[in-house]
C-alpha cells in the first residue's frame, strides 16, 4: 500500500481529538489533532507512518546491496521495531512490524554471514603471516644462501604489510616472532662473513704461492713433467677455494697467464713435430704403395728380398702421428702376411723326398708310434696316455704340413 488513504484507514480520531491508530491488539493512542478536519489529522499522522515505511525500504534496499554495512542496518532496524509500539503514526503497523521482524532475520542472517566471512578471512590472514614467519624462522636456521635469503627477508616485508584483517594482539606476537627470526638471520650472516673474510685471506695467501709456481715453471721446456706439475698446480687452485668475485678473476687471469706461456710455448715446439710426424707418414705411405705392389705370385723370393729393403727403410723413417699409426701398420702387414702365403704355398710344392722338414716330422711321428708301444707293454696308464697325447699332436703338425687336413 502505498496511498495515504489506505494508511487513514488504520486510524481513527475521536471527539475530542484523540488519534488513534488500529492494531491486532486493540486500539493506541498515537497523538491528538486539534488544528483541522478529521481526514487531515489522520493524513498527517499517515505521512509519518509513510516516513517510516520509506526508512524501511531504503534499509532494505542497502541489505540487499552487496557493499552494505549489516551491522549498521540491523541496528538501524532494531530501533525502528523497538520504536513501533510508541511510533506516534496511523498505517498498517502490524503488517510493518511484521516486516521489520523479517527484515531483522534477514538482517541477523546476513550478519552471521559477515561475521563468518571476516572470521575465515581473519585465519585466512592470521594462516598467511603465520607461513611467513615460519618461513622466516626456515630462512633463519639456514647457513648459506646469504643474498637469497637476505633479498626473501625484504619481501616478505612487502608481503606482511598487504595482509589485512589479522587482530592487533595476534598481529605483534606474530611480528615479535619474524623480527626474532630476522636478527637471527643477521646475526648469522655477519658472522658468516666475518669468518668468510678470515678464509679468504688465507685462501688469498695460497692462490699467491700457486701464482708464483706457475711462473716460475712458465719458461721450462721439461714438457711431461712441467705440463703435470701445472695441472697439479690447477688442481691445489680448485681445492684452495674461492675469494671474492673481483679478487678471484684477477687473481685466476694472472695464474692462467702463466699456464698459457708454458703450453702455448709447448704447442709451438708440438706443432713442429706433428709436421715431421706428417712428413714422415708421407713417406712411409709412399714405401707402402711400393710394397703393395710387388708382385709377389711371380717370384715370391725376389719379392721378399725387396720387401727386407723397404722394410729397413720403413724403420730408419722413424715415428708417424699416433693416429694413424695402426693404420699405416695394418697395410704393412698385409704385405707381409701375402708374401708369408706366397712363400709358403712355394714351399709346398717341393717334392716330400726334397723336402728335410717333412721328413723329419714323418720320422718324429714313427718315433712317438714306437714309444707308444713300449708305454703299452709296460702297461703304464700315464705313460700311455702321455704318448698318445704326443703322438696326436705330432700327427696333427704333420697333416698340417702335408695339406691333408
Amino acid at each position: 500500500m502505498s496511498d495515504l488513504g489506505d494508511w487513514t484507514s488504520f486510524g481513527r480520531i475521536d471527539a475530542d481529538g484523540t488519534v488513534y491508530v488500529k492494531t491486532s491488539s486493540g486500539e493506541r493512542a498515537v497523538g491528538s489533532w486539534q488544528a483541522g478536519s478529521t481526514d487531515e489529522g489522520l493524513a498527517h499522522f499517515a505521512r509519518k507512518y509513510a516516513d517510516l515505511v520509506v526508512e524501511v525500504d531504503l534499509i532494505a534496499a542497502r541489505l540487499n546491496s552487496e557493499s552494505a554495512d549489516v551491522e549498521q542496518a540491523a541496528s538501524q532496524l532494531r530501533k525502528l521495531r523497538e520504536g513501533l509500539d510508541t511510533a506516534a503514526v496511523v498505517g498498517d503497523v502490524d503488517g510493518l512490524a511484521n516486516r521489520l521482524d523479517g527484515l531483522s532475520k534477514h538482517a541477523d542472517e546476513k550478519l552471521d554471514e559477515f561475521k563468518a566471512a571476516k572470521d575465515a578471512e581473519r585465519a585466512e590472514a592470521v594462516a598467511a603471516k603465520e607461513a611467513l614467519v615460519a618461513e622466516a624462522e626456515e630462512l633463519a636456521a639456514r647457513d648459506s644462501h646469504w643474498k637469497a635469503s637476505g633479498q626473501r627477508f625484504s619481501e616478505i616485508i612487502e608481503e606482511w604489510k598487504s595482509i589485512h584483517g589479522v587482530d592487533r594482539k595476534t598481529d605483534q606476537k606474530l611480528w615479535r616472532r619474524f623480527s626474532a627470526a630476522r636478527d637471527t638471520f643477521t646475526r648469522h650472516r655477519g658472522a658468516y662473513f666475518s669468518q668468510l673474510d678470515a678464509e679468504r685471506k688465507v685462501i688469498g695467501q695460497k692462490k699467491e704461492e700457486l701464482i708464483q709456481q706457475a711462473e716460475a715453471l712458465s719458461t721450462s721446456t721439461d714438457w711431461g713433467p712441467t705440463a703435470d706439475h701445472l695441472k697439479s698446480l690447477m688442481a691445489e687452485w680448485k681445492d684452495a677455494g674461492r675469494l671474492a668475485p673481483d679478487a678471484e678473476q684477477k687473481a685466476w687471469k694472472r695464474f692462467r697467464a702463466a699456464q698459457d706461456v708454458f703450453f702455448n710455448a709447448r704447442s709451438e715446439v708440438f706443432s713442429a713435430r706433428d709436421a715431421e710426424l706428417d712428413a714422415n707418414q708421407a713417406a712411409k705411405e709412399e714405401l707402402l704403395k711400393q710394397a703393395e705392389a710387388l708382385d709377389i705370385e711371380a717370384d715370391p723370393k725376389a719379392a721378399q728380398n725387396a720387401f727386407r729393403d723397404l722394410q729397413a727403410g720403413w724403420h730408419d723413417i722413424g715415428a708417424v702421428p699416433r693416429k694413424n699409426q695402426a693404420k699405416l701398420q695394418r697395410r704393412l702387414r698385409n704385405v707381409e702376411d701375402k708374401l708369408r702365403d706366397a712363400l709358403d704355398t712355394a714351399w709346398r710344392k717341393v717334392p716330400v723326398e726334397k723336402n728335410p722338414l717333412l721328413l723329419q716330422m714323418r720320422q718324429q711321428v714313427a718315433e712317438a708310434e714306437e714309444k707308444l708301444e713300449r708305454a703299452k707293454a709296460d702297461g703304464n696308464a700315464g705313460r700311455i696316455k702321455k704318448a698318445e697325447q704326443d703322438l696326436a699332436s705330432k700327427k696333427q703338425f704333420l697333416e698340417l704340413a702335408e695339406g691333408t687336413r
